[in-house]
């Protein structure tokens, strides 16, 4: 907890809890309103949700970081939440499925500005590794607290009040995150003389040159391939197969989180001992492990008890190879630059879940949860053989500057070499090194 001792941190993570309280009460609501609306036809209303949430997280969040460059961070982060309380107050006068679409969108823009600019705040906060690896750990808890917290919290209120009361909740989460953060001084915005069209670009620039963050998304793409099996098929599974009732879902699921909030409380100590290539990958090996498992358990028929253990052990994986990611992007930008690489991950790892949701939803109502978890552990296993190969290598690199002049505050620990200047560093993607340089033999 040492990361709490930060004055500016704590009320960051109280802030980040509270806007996603208040967004899980949003969810339940959300359901609800659709079905208000649109009865039978509520899946596609909630389809086309979906649809425009991961839309607007894979094309909106680069471009968002670029323009709020030019924005303090604080204001950025302040107008954003105010923007989604004044899009969650409009939600209950809504009469129309078009509505209800369009306001999601506005909601869902604003998370995908305020998510990878709040995420690049706090390492500049939070100065010191291991602190910044326990605040990523309580960033985790949150995240899962949440998916445990809401839908309980959403049931307790639905019995005193309609379910558009819960939308008013979730403005009221987003306004108090919006005084917590206006209270705050915050880092200062990054340099902006590059263009707009330079700084869309340089995020995703870096994660296709970087081969630790290349090596992220195969990572990423494998805890996506495992998450999607829980979050979209669980109902399926104990409703459908075991014929359980909704508490039984909402065990399941919890069950889920309560193995990824284990592995989140166990990560800081193991990284402090452990190279987190090592953490992650092992992660990685051991959900795949996990999924093929559970295929063959899922062909005999789908258990209670089996079943709860799988999700559990699916939790602790899951987490451990999601948590450290901020570590790695940290250890790829110059502050300046974490805004548009917490953007380049927001989007692609969104692009990842669209995919494996789609997989997920599509293949489990054709060919039965054994086929579809099998399909997922190959998605997860392409997934960790791309990231295991992805990730080789020292961060600190010899390399050589062909084309910077010798004044260049840059070299000021390069020696001079037959094609210009030669020295050693921990490496970055950035405006002096545009590509990760080719191994020497």
């Amino acid at each position: 907890m040492s990361a709490l001792a930060n004055r500016t941190y704590r009320r960051l993570l109280v802030a980040h809890v509270v806007a996603l309280v208040g967004t899980g009460l949003t969810t339940v609501a959300l359901g609800l309103l659709a079905y208000d609306l649109a009865g039978a036809g509520a899946g596609v209303v909630l389809g086309g949700v979906l649809a425009v949430k991961m839309v607007a997280n894979v094309l909106v969040a680069p471009v968002a970081a670029a323009v709020a460059e030019r924005v303090g961070r604080r204001a950025l982060l302040v107008s954003t939440d105010l923007v989604r309380c004044g899009a969650a107050l409009a939600l209950p006068w809504v009469d129309a499925v078009w509505q209800v679409v369009a306001l999601v969108a506005v909601l869902q823009v604003a998370a995908a500005t305020f998510t990878p600019a709040f995420q690049a705040v706090i390492p500049r906060v939070l100065t010191d590794e291991r602190d910044y690896t326990r605040a990523l750990s309580l960033s985790r808890l949150a995240y899962d607290v949440e998916g445990v917290v809401s839908p309980v919290l959403a049931a307790a209120l639905l019995t005193a009040i309609t379910f558009s009361w819960l939308f008013v909740g979730t403005a009221a989460g987003f306004l108090v995150s919006a005084v917590l953060i206006a209270t705050l001084t915050l880092p200062a915005r990054a340099d902006t003389s590059t263009s707009l069209a330079e700084r869309t670009i340089k995020g995703i620039r870096a994660y296709r040159h970087t081969p630790r963050l290349r090596a992220q998304l195969g990572l990423n793409l494998a805890a996506a391939a495992g998450g999607a099996m829980v979050l979209v098929n669980t109902v399926v599974l104990v409703r459908g197969d075991l014929g359980m009732g909704p508490t039984a879902v909402a065990v399941a699921l919890g069950v889920f989180a309560a193995g990824s909030m284990g592995a989140a409380l166990a990560l800081p100590r193991l990284l402090d001992r452990r190279p987190q290539r090592r953490v992650m990958v092992g992660a990685g090996g051991v959900l795949v492990a996990l999924m093929v498992a559970g295929t063959a358990v899922f062909w005999t028929g789908v258990r209670w008890g089996p079943l709860l253990g799988l999700w559990l052990a699916l939790g602790v994986a899951y987490s451990a190879v999601l948590t450290p990611v901020g570590r790695l992007i940290r250890a790829s930008a110059h502050p300046d630059d974490l805004p548009a690489l917490f953007a380049a991950q927001y989007a692609l790892s969104h692009a990842e879940w669209l995919v494996t949701y789609l997989l997920a939803g599509l293949l489990g109502g054709v060919v039965g949860p054994a086929a579809t978890l099998g399909v997922l552990a190959l998605v997860a296993g392409a997934g960790l053989v791309f990231g295991a190969r992805a990730w080789r290598g020292a961060d600190s690199v010899e390399h050589v500057h062909a084309d910077l002049p010798a004044g260049d505050p840059h070299l000021g620990d390069a020696v001079r070499c037959s094609g210009g200047w030669r020295h050693t560093h921990h490496y970055v993607i950035d405006r002096v090194h545009r590509r990760w340089p080719v191994a020497r033999r």
